[in-house]
């Protein structure tokens, strides 16, 4: 997947912190907006209202379950993303509005990409940017982003992720687990507790039985 925004989010300090307030969530996804514009030429209009209100959904959520990045951050920043995601997925605030006049030329792009920005502009954008805050993240706190999936290049994947996350979309926090190279849980995606590797630092810690959770 091509991630260019990723570097432009990474140069933001505490960038963690700062995408928990609307104010830069609104600027971030914008910019990553543009920035898919200018490289795939597909323009986006883009619904605020739409937008905040995901961004509000999303923020009570990670909140509620924010104790769990005592146990495996790393992770935790994956599976928030996740919700971002879907979030952005039920919301659906951005419209692709046809070709920009003059896409970046000298820009050079995968083909794969192209060809799934073409099937699901917005699919792609929502996806891209949760994808790139990720690798942003993880790189400002744990020194290197995480390793993409072939998958995420695929077009066939893309078609079964479309077709899944329209019926539930909460499968899309399984979908960015395995474009991330995690094994997703496809039982219950959007359920923190269950998450592999949530549930292998607690065995750990338990000496191989679960562990309780810690309190709120």
């Amino acid at each position: 997947m091509d991630i260019r925004f990723k570097d432009e989010l990474a140069s933001m300090p505490d960038l963690r912190h700062r995408l928990r307030r609307l104010r830069w969530f609104r600027a971030t996804f914008r910019a990553s907006a543009r920035a898919v514009t200018e490289a795939y030429g597909v323009r986006f209009a883009i619904d605020d209202a739409r937008l905040t209100r995901a961004f509000l959904d999303w923020i009570e959520i990670a909140e509620a379950e924010k104790r769990f990045a005592e146990i495996n951050r790393a992770d935790f920043i994956v599976f928030a993303a996740g919700l971002v995601l879907r979030e952005l997925i039920r919301h659906d605030p951005a419209k692709a509005t046809g070709e920009a006049a003059h896409p970046n030329e000298g820009t050079a792009v995968p083909q794969s990409t192209e060809e799934i920005v073409r099937f699901w502009p917005e699919g792609f954008l929502y996806t891209n940017y949760c994808v790139s805050a990720v690798a942003a993240i993880h790189e400002q706190e744990f020194g290197a982003a995480p390793a993409i999936d072939k998958c995420a290049d695929d077009l066939r994947t893309w078609w079964s992720y479309r077709e899944n996350v329209t019926e539930m979309p909460a499968y899309a926090v399984a979908f960015l687990d395995r474009f991330l190279g995690s094994e997703p849980n496809w039982i219950a995606p959007d359920h923190v507790p269950s998450r592999r590797a949530m549930q292998q630092v607690l065995q750990s810690l338990s000496g191989g039985t679960p562990a309780g959770l810690p309190t709120r």
